[in-house]
């Protein structure tokens, strides 16, 4: 299995992007797909992951992180298999070649923001920048609620993955509002590509709800995994997926 056959198996044709979504991607670093989730698929994963979080109590997320006012789970490609279209869709799959090129799975995780919490400094999801078109990661959001102004939509500063710079090289104090920012809002069943060197952060939930996404991350095949998919992959998992997928997920055979 190589690259270009996983994602030929996975339905990435040619033309799974418009020239237009590709230039928006390059230019602004995020890329908003709508109606990826039907609300059917929406309100299943928000049960399931209601199940989950309940379930694993004061252990959710350990795998990868906690964060203090959100819910975060983790290891999820284990944990459903209705979660596999998270690594899997056509559309994010080919919005992650336009930036990456070779790539598999880093992580599957999700992240619930309290009401009256949320808030995040400005960062990128790498340690140092990048030269324009040298980038190494690539995230995508799955909105599972409606994000809007008031529960705590993720904000970016566009073009910032272009700028060669970290937002404390910038910034006095990265928790404070930068003025070119944007928030993301958007429908529930929307995912929000974006280029994981772009500055961005959550805002605070001023809401009485929580507001609830998944995270499908992506990187360079030669880079370690936000979450080690080998170490944690069931067997059960393994024998599910597909060939594609699981060169996705760059897995062997497990025992």
């Amino acid at each position: 299995m190589d690259m270009t056959t996983a994602l030929r198996e996975l339905g990435v044709a040619g033309d799974v992007l418009t020239q237009d979504e590709k230039d928006q991607l390059d230019r602004d670093g995020y890329l908003p797909l709508a109606g990826i989730l039907t609300a059917e698929e929406v309100a299943a994963f928000n049960e399931r992951m209601a199940e989950l979080t309940a379930g694993e109590g004061d252990r959710a997320g350990l795998e990868v992180h906690q964060e203090r006012g959100t819910d975060r789970l983790a290891d999820l490609v284990n944990k459903d298999p209705r979660f596999e279209v998270c690594f899997s869709h056509p559309r994010v799959l080919g919005a992650m070649r336009h930036v990456l090129g070779e790539f598999r799975l880093s992580s599957l995780n999700s992240r619930a923001a309290h009401p009256g919490q949320g808030h995040q400094a400005l960062h990128a999801d790498f340690g140092h920048p990048v030269e324009p078109g040298e980038y190494e990661v690539c995230n995508s959001i799955w909105l599972l609620d409606d994000f809007t102004p008031e529960n705590g939509a993720t904000r970016v500063v566009p073009g910032s993955h272009r700028r060669g710079t970290m937002p404390g090289d910038e910034m006095a104090d990265p928790a404070d509002e930068h003025p070119d920012q944007v928030q993301l809002t958007g429908k529930a069943g929307t995912v929000v590509v974006f280029n994981s060197h772009l500055w961005h952060g959550g805002t605070r939930n001023t809401t009485d709800k929580p507001r609830r996404a998944m995270h499908s991350y992506f990187a360079l095949r030669h880079l370690p995994q936000q979450l080690d998919q080998q170490a944690y992959l069931r067997v059960e998992t393994y024998k599910r997926l597909s060939p594609a997928q699981r060169f996705i997920l760059d897995v062997t055979g497990t025992g």
